[in-house]
């Protein structure tokens, strides 16, 4: 018999207790001791019970029992305090409470191909896209569903951190009921996408909602309407949506789990989860901490291009932010881990659209930056750190309006973004150089609320507030940069990058008092 659990599949005649790929060491009492609390997971187990099935009713002192309960924990990640899996009922024993799927080892080969499936989740979120159902009641709209589904396959694809299943495989289920934790064990994936097309009149509804194929839980679901004028467009619109709200939920739960492991058993990319929580912070602490953490993931597998280029990401922003103790080291490293990055991968939408603010910030090269931002958007159509690269790029380049309606895709692509204070803030910044400055306050005050200890919001704030003549509120917010950035000064900004084009920005940081 083989137990699913989580991440772990719990082989009784092999006697092997594996996590992923990878397997877990366990001595033989713990091994029993684990499978008898499976095994009586629908009631308690009481320490009389625990006693006759493993030691045979020998004398047994409660010490011993609590060493052998605690290295089960151990091995499957459990957390004593917590107890996500193992629940101790005092005065009454103990259950395993954790959802459980049963699979009989069979000849037939599919038996086989599904056992095997399920020792082979990536250890990264996985996930298939199922055909959506057409609910028009017209078979002929069934073009229309599927080609709302390639899309969407063809969106995730470009996340170098997802593995994706292929439209032909997810297609197998076309037309048929499922059960979605059986086509998880069939595809090896621990997330699947369902859904479906209801078109009536001028007007189409799709549903989606994303389940974990081992726990049977819902991570997300929703639905979204939209006139029927541009087919393409509107298959456009829809997996663009999607996209940005499966994303997130598909990070914090690829996140949740590294959480839970062991220290000594992350991997390189628990690693660089945990490097991406911490970048997203935006604070000094954070950024070092991302730092060290995508290290620690290049020393464990040096061909992640994105994790060099996310270490290069942090040392940028250590410059850009007034954060860097040495800036000129943050600088080096960041040139460096880029030049890695796009060693590794020059086709990553997020690692080349990094190059390109690279390329325009520190370079002052904007021909050359303006080519790799449009290349990584043409790459990554859905990807939102490409679009907002290129808003950093074209701003930097002197070309506001363009750099605007990069942020404002940014933005459209991932609204619920973790980041978007930045996407926020960049847009202020576009908006005073446009000479829209009610707007760029607008935009700067949504920055400071999403992150009230972020430097451009600020700035944004301090030079539009005083082109508009309201300067108390200019001052104060010029008093709220020098707190969380003590460091700046006109020109020790201007030198942190190649901003000579922000010429209405510079005039604002002088109206408002900051120092030159």
């Amino acid at each position: 018999m083989r137990y699913l659990f989580e991440d772990y599949v719990f082989d009784t005649d092999r006697r092997e207790l594996h996590r992923g790929v990878d397997l877990v060491p366990m001595a033989p009492q713990v091994f029993d001791l684990l499978d008898c609390l499976i095994r009586n997971r629908t009631r308690v187990v009481s320490k009389d019970d625990l006693i006759n099935d493993i030691w045979n009713g020998r004398s047994v002192s409660d010490a011993a029992l609590t060493t052998r309960l605690n290295a089960v924990r151990s091995a499957i990640g459990d957390s004593g305090e917590h107890q996500r899996l193992i629940k101790t009922l005092p005065r009454k024993g103990f259950r395993f409470v954790a959802e459980v799927q049963e699979a009989r080892e069979a000849a037939s080969a599919n038996s086989a191909e599904i056992f095997e499936s399920a020792l082979t989740i990536p250890d990264k979120p996985s996930i298939a896209v199922l055909p959506f159902a057409n609910m028009s009641g017209d078979p002929e709209q069934d073009y229309f569903a599927d080609g709302m589904v390639e899309e969407i396959i063809t969106a995730l694809s470009q996340f170098k951190w997802l593995f994706v299943i292929a439209r032909n495989s997810s297609f197998t289920f076309k037309g048929n009921a499922v059960d979605i934790k059986d086509v998880g064990r069939k595809l090896g994936v621990r997330y699947v996408l369902e859904g479906s097309v209801r078109k009536a009149s001028d007007k189409v509804r799709i549903a989606g909602q994303l389940i974990d194929a081992v726990t049977g839980a819902h991570v997300w679901a929703d639905r979204f309407e939209r006139d029927l004028t541009d087919v393409f467009a509107l298959q456009d619109e829809v997996t663009a949506a999607v996209v940005s709200a499966i994303e997130p939920k598909l990070f914090k739960a690829g996140l949740a789990m590294s959480t839970r492991r062991r220290p000594e058993d992350l991997t390189a990319y628990d690693f660089s989860l945990r490097a991406i929580q911490q970048y997203y912070l935006s604070t000094r602490e954070g950024l070092a901490e991302a730092i060290r953490l995508c290290h620690c993931a290049l020393e464990l597998n040096p061909q992640l291009g994105s994790v060099a280029a996310l270490a290069g990401e942090c040392h940028l922003q250590n410059v850009h932010f007034g954060y860097a103790v040495d800036p000129e080291f943050d600088r080096s490293e960041t040139a460096r881990l880029f030049r890695l990055a796009m060693s590794l991968d020059d086709g990553d939408p997020a690692t080349l659209s990094g190059a390109a603010v690279i390329s325009a910030i520190m370079d002052g090269d904007y021909d050359a930056a303006i080519d790799m931002a449009d290349r990584a958007v043409t790459l990554g159509p859905n990807s939102k750190p490409a679009w907002h690269g290129r808003g950093i790029v074209y701003g930097a380049a002197g070309l506001p309006e363009e750099a605007l309606r990069s942020y404002e895709r940014a933005i459209r692509i991932s609204p619920l973004d973790p980041l978007l204070h930045m996407l926020s803030a960049g847009m202020g910044v576009v908006l005073v150089e446009l000479g829209r400055f009610d707007e760029a306050i607008a935009a700067g005050k949504r920055a400071q609320r999403q992150n009230a200890s972020f430097p451009p919001a600020y700035r944004c704030l301090a030079a539009a507030l005083a082109h508009v003549g309201r300067d108390a509120e200019a001052r104060e917010a010029a008093a709220r940069l020098l707190e969380v950035d003590p460091g700046f000064t006109i020109s020790a900004w201007v030198a942190r990058g190649r901003w000579s084009n922000s010429k209405l920005l510079i005039e604002g940081f002088r109206k408002a008092g900051l120092p030159e």
